[in-house]
């Protein structure tokens, strides 16, 4: 028994030294940021104005609890009640720090005025697509995070990759959710 918490403490301190992951992911402490919205509470419904059914516009949000030393915010917007599973509604990135809201109606370009870059989402499209379920109400979740850094990535590029760049890198998250329902 003490020779492996012998091992285990050798290892934790020769991944610090240089600088493993495992060890980075471990120690990394993430603060929790709120996420909110001026058109809908989390678990509320999605006003019709932000789907698919509606204008199709991106909702605004607001991000608060940033911490100091972040770089960029990232969002993903998806719904894990789809019939085929996750479906990606919104890939956005490098958003300014400074600017702790996102405005409604996200133009849908690659490369914003203040500088954030968007994704593409699972309807082939740059920027926000609203919710569009097939049937019954689904989840939506807007994940923001807070990175130590600017991402060097593509427009165009996917929840996966986005999630493939901010892996150790996430210094803040949160999220808000909503519902929404054809009738």
């Amino acid at each position: 028994m003490h020779r492996v918490i012998v091992l285990m403490i050798v290892f934790l301190a020769v991944g610090t030294l240089i600088g493993g992951s495992t060890v980075c992911a471990l120690s990394r402490n993430v603060s929790k940021l709120t996420v909110t919205s001026t058109a809908f509470r989390d678990g509320e419904t999605i006003p019709t104005k932000y789907t698919a059914d509606g204008a199709n516009v991106s909702p605004p949000l607001s991000i608060s609890g940033v911490p100091s030393g972040s770089k960029s915010i990232a969002l993903i917007c998806d719904d894990p009640d789809a019939p085929r599973g996750t479906f990606v509604h919104w890939v956005l990135f490098n958003w300014p720090v400074r600017e702790k809201s996102i405005p409604e109606n996200v133009p849908p370009m690659q490369k914003l005025a203040n500088g954030a870059i968007q994704g593409k989402n699972d309807f082939g499209r740059i920027g926000y697509g609203g919710p569009a379920p097939p049937s019954g109400v689904h989840r939506y979740y807007f994940k923001v995070y807070a990175l130590d850094i600017k991402l060097d990535l593509k427009p165009g590029s996917t929840k996966q990759q986005l999630e493939k760049a901010m892996k150790d890198h996430i210094v803040g998250k949160g999220q808000l959710m909503g519902r929404y329902g054809r009738k």
